[in-house]
């Protein structure tokens, strides 16, 4: 199996339009969103809103799934999940947040995170991962996931089940009373029995009406991070795993962040509330 070539920018098509009637977040238009000063806790009719909105992305990130094949641009991925989001009159929290140009995120490879889908096609043997945000009713449901493409090397693929795994073990660590840093020191630790980086400048973060709301959930143990978790909470937990170092680079696009030693990565992410006994995941398809 040939592994291929490190990643080049590719070129993007024009910018997907959003019919009139399907509601926009606050921040399209701008060059950043407004500053969230309410409360990191939901009230339980946002919660439900948020089970919603987080169904319709994770079902829009199971499609862009099923066309992650050898051949297929990823392009054609957001296009895929840029339909599925406004036929259920959802809008693509991406799509023009601090000017990203495309509905969902497509990381290949050794791209970490804030792939931009452009005419990139995919080869037997890569791994991606897409993101897919959906903004109904005035909150916002984040997830993604990393797919194998084709016929995967033993080693990829066992990054991508234990990336998995270890978002897992994260959601297992949430619990009200417990500090945030719980979720981060079970996920690194778990990555570290496996020779595995973990990516530190990129993490979790609070959401609901806001898509970012300055909560922010590190996936690597931070004593420093004494945030203690409340009922009615919500955030993601998203930690991002390399076969190398936790170090990148950015590309000129400002966007496309891959590891600095161009060794392959894997992400997977949910939403999630706290509970009053733990946790429920709110972007189940």
């Amino acid at each position: 199996m040939t592994v291929r070539a490190p990643l080049v920018p590719g070129k993007q098509s024009r910018a997907r339009s959003v019919p009139a009637q399907i509601v926009r977040p606050e921040y399209v238009g701008k060059k950043r969103p407004q500053q969230w000063r309410g409360s990191h806790v939901q009230t339980a009719e946002t919660i439900e809103k948020m089970r919603i909105a987080g169904r319709i992305a994770a079902q829009a990130t199971q499609l862009a799934g099923e066309h992650c094949k050898p051949g297929v641009t990823t392009d054609e991925i957001d296009r895929v999940v840029h339909e599925f989001l406004l036929d259920h009159h959802a809008y693509p929290s991406t799509l023009g947040y601090k000017g990203f140009p495309k509905s969902c995120c497509t990381s290949l490879n050794e791209v970490i995170c804030h792939g931009i889908p452009d005419s990139t096609v995919l080869e037997d043997g890569d791994i991606i991962n897409v993101d897919v945000t959906a903004y109904l009713n005035g909150v916002h449901g984040d997830t993604d996931a990393t797919f194998l493409v084709g016929d995967v090397s033993d080693e990829a693929r066992l990054l991508v089940e234990r990336t998995h795994e270890a978002m897992m073990r994260g959601i297992r660590a949430v619990a009200p009373g417990r500090p945030i840093n719980a979720i981060g020191r079970v996920i690194e630790a778990y990555a570290r029995r496996f020779g595995y980086g973990v990516v530190r400048d990129f993490t979790g973060h609070g959401i609901g009406e806001t898509f970012h709301s300055g909560l922010y959930i590190p996936h690597y143990d931070n004593p420093q991070l004494t945030t203690v978790m409340e009922p009615g909470m919500t955030f993601t937990v998203e930690p991002m795993i390399t076969l190398g170092t936790h170090e990148y680079d950015l590309w000129r696009d400002g966007w496309t962040v891959v590891t600095k030693d161009r060794r392959w990565t894997a992400q997977f992410e949910h939403t999630l509330v706290v509970t009053d006994d733990g946790y429920e995941i709110l972007t189940l398809p």
